[in-house]
């Protein structure tokens, strides 16, 4: 599992000042990458695109091939930006790791994803605390390349400046986590993945469809924004939704309602509630979570 640029309640990066997001901007510095560096890109990318066969969606299989993105090293943030913003006007810029809020939401709410300019060590393969180009890159950039998704991503960018003014963040940032990073869709052939937290881990790929231990539930907005979640292992429970473009539509509608709800009643579900109003697919064992926590006890 990866960190997320949205943290969690008690975000140590603060909120920050939207007008600054230029300011995290860095060099990609390519010519910078050493051949191991690409070495790693190429095992990482050859491992993680056997396992998502037949598990991600078909617009990240589409996605992939339309900008380019292989093994045959990092890629080149320029050069996939030249397909990028022709196909969606998003551009990837490098940051030298996460960054505050308020600035991640202006640069979403203007087409701009930041993207980790550094990879991980070699003994790093299967988990590193920050997002790094392989996360940003294979999990994230895909995606971004979807139209309706595109849309949806810069969508949230606005909402989380709006959500500042209600000082809403947190909730704004278990919408993130659930679709952008953890998010599954129903399609004709099954459950397929779109979040780049799952499609960038080889565990939690195999893990979020089959395991028999986390919930699937039925995406509904205020649900998910009011459920907690995992930084430090494989999510409890999983939102499904059934296209990007009902996303999206969920996306648009006036937040503010909700907000005001949520403050009358600040109730926050816990990992493995389950609630009558909840359209099920998957109720859990959540025997991993248990196996866990036992172990960490």
């Amino acid at each position: 599992m990866k960190a997320e640029f949205v943290k969690e309640e008690g975000n140590p990066t603060g909120n920050g000042d939207p007008d600054t997001w230029a300011d995290y901007i860095v060099e990609q510095d390519y010519d910078g990458y050493s051949d191991e560096n690409h070495e790693t890109w190429k095992l990482l990318f050859d491992r993680q695109s056997e396992i998502v066969k037949n598990r991600a969606c078909d617009e990240f299989f589409k996605g992939q091939e339309s900008l380019g993105i292989d093994n045959s090293g990092i890629p080149n943030f320029d050069k996939v930006n030249e397909k990028l913003s022709a196909s969606t006007g998003f551009e990837i810029l490098p940051v030298a790791g996460l960054i505050p809020n308020l600035p991640f939401f202006k640069m979403l709410s203007m087409r701009k994803f930041p993207a980790g300019n550094f990879i991980r060590k070699k003994e790093q393969l299967d988990y590193i605390e920050e997002p790094d180009v392989f996360h940003d890159v294979f999990g994230h950039v895909p995606m971004l390349s979807d139209p309706v998704f595109a849309d949806y991503v810069e969508k949230f960018g606005h909402g989380g400046l709006r959500a500042n003014g209600f000082n809403m963040i947190d909730q704004l940032a278990r919408l993130y986590w659930y679709t952008v990073e953890f998010g599954l869709m129903k399609t004709a052939e099954g459950l397929r993945i779109y979040g780049a937290g799952i499609l960038s881990s080889p565990g939690e790929t195999v893990f979020s469809l089959e395991n028999p231990s986390p919930n699937r539930i039925g995406f509904d907005l205020k649900r998910v924004m009011q459920t907690n979640y995992r930084v430090d292992d494989y999510q409890q429970t999983y939102f499904v939704i059934e296209s990007f473009a009902k996303l999206f539509a969920l996306a648009t509608q006036d937040f503010a309602p909700f907000y005001e709800e949520m403050k009358a009643d600040p109730k926050l579900y816990s990992l493995t509630d389950m609630l009558d109003s909840d359209k099920v697919l998957t109720h859990g064992t959540q025997d991993y979570a248990k196996s866990r926590d036992a172990e960490k006890a």
